[in-house]
C-alpha cells in the first residue's frame, strides 16, 4: 500500500481532501479527518521540496473544496436555461482558487525539521490561511474546518475564548496525531496518541458542558415573531407573483394576534418594492406591524446619484405608521452576486451576462439600531455573518443581532445548514443572541451559547414566536481580543519552529 500511496501522491491526496468533507455540517463524520489528515501529512513528508509538497496540498485542497462547495453551483439551476452551463467552471472555480489555501500551509509545513514540529507547523499555516481566506479579495471564510465540531454546542463552547480559527487548530492537532505513530510506530507511541487524543476530547466536551450550565434560558420580556413564507426561488422574482409573495408575508405576520409582539421579523429583500419610494405598496403591509412594535424587514433601498440610482440591500426597521425608524445596508458584498470586480475591464463577450448582474452600493458596517426602552440591536444580512470578529460594532455593541437571509437560492443542500452553523459560531463567539429569518429556511431564534431555542426547517412555511432570553449578551474573551489570541499562538508556534531549523540547519552546516 505504502508503494501505491508514494507513486500516486496526488491522486491519494486529492481523494483524502474528498473523504474530508464528509466531516463538514451536515454530516459530521468527524472520524474520517483521522484518515485525511495524517495521510496527507505522510504525503507531503515523502516529498523533497516546495513546489513537490505544494501540488499534493492542492490536489487535496482542490477536492475539499470542490466537492465542499459543491452547493453554490445550485443557484445558477434557478435559471438554469441561462447559467446552467456555468456549473462546471463554478466547480472548478472553487476548487482552483480556494485549493490553494491548504496548499500554501501544506507546502510551508514540509520545512519544519522533525515530524513533531511538522505537524504543529501543519496546523498553525493551515489556520493562518484560514484567517487569510476570510479578509484576501474580499473573503470567504466558509467550510472553516472548526465548523467540523459544531455536531454538539458543547463542542462548539472553546469558540468563546479563540474564535472558530482555535476550532480548527484543535482539530487539526486531534486528527493530525495519528500522523506521529506512522513516522514511530511502537506501541508506546500508539497508547501515548491514544490516550492523548481522548484526554483532549474529554476536556472538549467538558469545559463545553460545564459552560452550557450557565444557559439559565430564562425568557426577557421581548417578542419576536419570525415570519418564513418559504417562497420558492423562481417565483420570488416573478413580476406576477410579487405581490402575492408579499401578500404571504402580511398573512402569515396576522395569521395570530400580533398585539403583544415588539417586532414582527421578515427575511432578506422579503418586501419586493423600494419602500421608500413606493407609498401605495407600503400601506399594504402595515397591518403585519405589531400595534406597538415594529416591523423589521429586508428589502432594496434606491438613492439617486446624478441620473442614476443605487441600490442598497438593506434592513428597514418600520413603526405601526409606516414609518422607517431605522435602517441598515449591507455592507460585505458578494463579489459576482452583487457586483462584479473590475467589471469595466471584462471581455466584450461577457458583458451581456456580467450585466444581469447588479452594482450594488455598500453600507458603512456594523451598527447599533436604538428605538426606545428596547434592547439594542444591530443588523447582518445574508453571509455579513459568516466572518468572525467583523459582524459587531466593537464601540457600539448591541444587546442582540438581527441575520436576514435568503438561502431559497441553493435548495435543500449543504449550503443552508452549514449558514446555520456559521450563525451558531458567530453567537458563541461573541456571546450574543441571533435572530435568523430566512425566506425559505432555516430560520431560528440562537441563543449567545449557540443554543437554538426555536427554529423553523427548511422550506417549511411557517411563523415562530419566542422571547428575546433575558440574558441576551455578555463579553468573551473572543469579543474582545478577536482572532488575536489564536494568531498568537500560531505565530509562537511558528517562531520556535523556524529557530528549531535554524539551529538545525547551522549544526549541519558546521
Amino acid at each position: 500500500m505504502k508503494n501505491k500511496l508514494q507513486q500516486y501522491p496526488k491522486v491519494f491526496s486529492f481523494l483524502a481532501g474528498w473523504l474530508a468533507v464528509a466531516s463538514l455540517p451536515p454530516f459530521y463524520l468527524f472520524p474520517v479527518l483521522f484518515i485525511s489528515v495524517p495521510l496527507l501529512l505522510w504525503l507531503i513528508e515523502k516529498q523533497s521540496g516546495f513546489w513537490s509538497a505544494f501540488k499534493i496540498g492542492y490536489a487535496f485542497g482542490f477536492s475539499f473544496f470542490a466537492f465542499g462547495l459543491l452547493w453554490i453551483g445550485n443557484a445558477l439551476l434557478i435559471e438554469a436555461e441561462s447559467f446552467g452551463w456555468l456549473y462546471p467552471v463554478v466547480w472548478l472555480a472553487c476548487g482552483s482558487f480556494f485549493g490553494l489555501f491548504i496548499a500554501f500551509p501544506t507546502a510551508l509545513s514540509r520545512y519544519a525539521p522533525t515530524p513533531t514540529a511538522r505537524y504543529l507547523s501543519f496546523a498553525c499555516w493551515w489556520v493562518v490561511f484560514e484567517w487569510i481566506r476570510s479578509w484576501f479579495l474580499t473573503g470567504f471564510p466558509w467550510n472553516l474546518i472548526g465548523t467540523t465540531l459544531a455536531f454538539s454546542d458543547a463542542t462548539i463552547q472553546l469558540a468563546s475564548l479563540g474564535g472558530t480559527y482555535l476550532l480548527s487548530f484543535i482539530v487539526l492537532l486531534l486528527s493530525g496525531a495519528p500522523y506521529l505513530y506512522f513516522t514511530s510506530p511502537s506501541q508506546k507511541q500508539l497508547t501515548i496518541i491514544s490516550l492523548s487524543i481522548l484526554f483532549a476530547g474529554g476536556l472538549i466536551y467538558g469545559y463545553g458542558f460545564f459552560r452550557l450550565k450557565n444557559d439559565t434560558k430564562e425568557e426577557g420580556s421581548t417578542t419576536i415573531r419570525i415570519v418564513q413564507p418559504a417562497i420558492p426561488q423562481t417565483m420570488k422574482w416573478d413580476r406576477e407573483s410579487l405581490e402575492q409573495n408579499l401578500q404571504r408575508y402580511v398573512d402569515l405576520s396576522i395569521k395570530e394576534d400580533n398585539s403583544n409582539v415588539d417586532f414582527t421579523i421578515w427575511g432578506e429583500t422579503a418586501v419586493p418594492f423600494p419602500q421608500n419610494l413606493d407609498n401605495p405598496q407600503l400601506q399594504n403591509i402595515l397591518p403585519a406591524i405589531p400595534p406597538h412594535g415594529y416591523l423589521i424587514t429586508g428589502l432594496i433601498r434606491y438613492t439617486r446619484n446624478n441620473d442614476a440610482f443605487i441600490p442598497y440591500n438593506s434592513m428597514f426597521v418600520i413603526n405601526p405608521h409606516g414609518k422607517v425608524a431605522a435602517f441598515y445596508d449591507k455592507s460585505h458584498l458578494v463579489p459576482f452576486g452583487e457586483y462584479i470586480p473590475l467589471r469595466e475591464y471584462l471581455p466584450e463577450w461577457i458583458r451581456p451576462l456580467a450585466n444581469a448582474i447588479g452594482t450594488f452600493g455598500a453600507g458603512k458596517g456594523p451598527q447599533s439600531i436604538r428605538l426606545e426602552t428596547y434592547p439594542s440591536f444591530g443588523g447582518l444580512i445574508c453571509y455579513e455573518v459568516i466572518f468572525p470578529a467583523k459582524i459587531i460594532n466593537p464601540d457600539s455593541r448591541p444587546e442582540w443581532l438581527v441575520n436576514l437571509t435568503n438561502d431559497g437560492w441553493y435548495g435543500d443542500s449543504s449550503g443552508p445548514r452549514q449558514h446555520l452553523v456559521s450563525t451558531k459560531l458567530r453567537a458563541v463567539e461573541e456571546g450574543i443572541t441571533i435572530i435568523r429569518a430566512a425566506n425559505t429556511g432555516i430560520s431560528a431564534i440562537i441563543s449567545p451559547y449557540g443554543q437554538i431555542i426555536k427554529s423553523l426547517e427548511l422550506n417549511k412555511s411557517a411563523f415562530l414566536d419566542a422571547k428575546l432570553p433575558k440574558q441576551s449578551q455578555f463579553s468573551t474573551t473572543y469579543s474582545r481580543f478577536g482572532n488575536l489570541t489564536i494568531l498568537l499562538i500560531c505565530g509562537l508556534l511558528l517562531s520556535i519552529n523556524h529557530f528549531l531549523h535554524t539551529k538545525n540547519f547551522s549544526k549541519s552546516k558546521g
